[in-house]
């Protein structure tokens, strides 16, 4: 067994902290949405396909230079309730009774994704009505990924990452490393984007059956482990000069076989959302030709994600990590 350094304990880390869904699942996850598309939209997100699909992790990024991104990410359901409650009843669903409800600063403390892919969904809304091109691929591509949030169980719950339930990794195990394990072999016909009456009320139903498989997730873990010895359940990988410790292929897939093909549904039921988000605010807009918008400055746009681009290496992530 080789030596892990320092080095190597602080890139696992990085790879828990900056990949929800993995920095390959998100770019899954936008990239397939643009195949869920009609034929009056799906011309020019072929066009741009590379650009949703690169800047998928974006969000991920702007979390290493500002403190305010982390909480669009997730929301701690659970905390809003006592044992044996269910929280979705005592949560409101709309934002301004949440608030009235809660407070704000409580609100942002534990997590706003639903409410934030409803704004981000009206910010696309109107890009589509001023033909702004920069616009709608910035926000597509990052409403790609908080759909893809709001449908993993680990970010519903102030349990995030196992850590209180001596679990800690369990979060990049389940979204980072059996998405680049298994997520070549899903069925990636999911059908077509439809349109949403209402959105917001369809992101808190995705949130709620991501929370629903919340218990299993953590028991089919914690089980697995007593089944398993630590030397087979982690190995050393070399990456580059480094040399790291990983969940072991045999573990990650007896994890994901016992969760059956959990990972791949709610990749799957992302995609559909993600293109229908798409499709609803394009609707709302009053469905522009899209068929003279072109492709993205990637120049302008480069220039706007510097800081975070900058920041992001360096890797001081500012919020919560998903493993603190």
């Amino acid at each position: 067994m080789k030596k892990i350094g320092l080095a190597g304990i602080l890139l696992f880390a990085i790879m828990l902290i900056c990949q929800s869904w993995g920095f390959y699942g998100h770019r899954r996850i936008n990239r397939m949405a643009v195949f869920t598309l009609p034929p009056k939209m799906v011309s020019f997100y072929k066009e741009n396909i590379e650009f949703v699909t690169a800047h998928a992790v974006d969000p991920d990024k702007r979390r290493y230079a500002s403190k305010g991104e982390a909480p669009r990410h997730y929301i701690d359901i659970d905390h809003y309730a006592k044992e044996g409650q269910n929280p979705f009843e005592i949560m409101p669903r709309r934002w301004f009774d949440a608030v009235d409800k809660f407070s704000e600063d409580t609100l942002q403390a534990y997590g706003i994704v639903p409410w934030h892919i409803a704004r981000m969904t009206n910010w696309l809304t109107k890009a589509f009505e001023e033909k702004d091109v920069n616009r709608i691929l910035s926000i597509s591509a990052d409403i790609g990924h908080y759909i893809g949030d709001a449908h993993v169980p680990l970010h519903t719950t102030e349990n995030y990452n196992g850590q209180l339930t001596n679990q800690k990794g369990i979060h990049g195990l389940w979204e980072s490393r059996i998405p680049e394990l298994t997520a070549d072999e899903y069925d990636y016909l999911v059908g077509r984007a439809k349109y949403l009456d209402k959105p917001l009320d369809l992101i808190w139903e995705a949130v709620e059956e991501s929370h629903s498989y919340l218990d299993s997730v953590l028991l089919i873990e914690k089980d697995l482990t007593k089944k398993i010895s630590p030397d087979r359940k982690y190995v050393f990988e070399s990456k580059g000069a480094s040399t790291t410790r990983q969940y072991s292929r045999d573990y990650a897939l007896a994890y994901d076989q016992r969760m059956e093909g959990m990972v791949e549904s709610r990749m799957r039921k992302a995609i559909v959302m993600v293109g229908s988000i798409w499709y609803t605010a394009w609707v709302n807009a009053g469905q522009p030709d899209l068929g003279a918008f072109g492709k993205a400055n990637e120049e302008l746009l480069a220039k706007e994600r510097k800081e975070a681009e900058e920041a992001f290496k360096k890797r001081e992530i500012k919020g919560r990590g998903h493993d603190n």
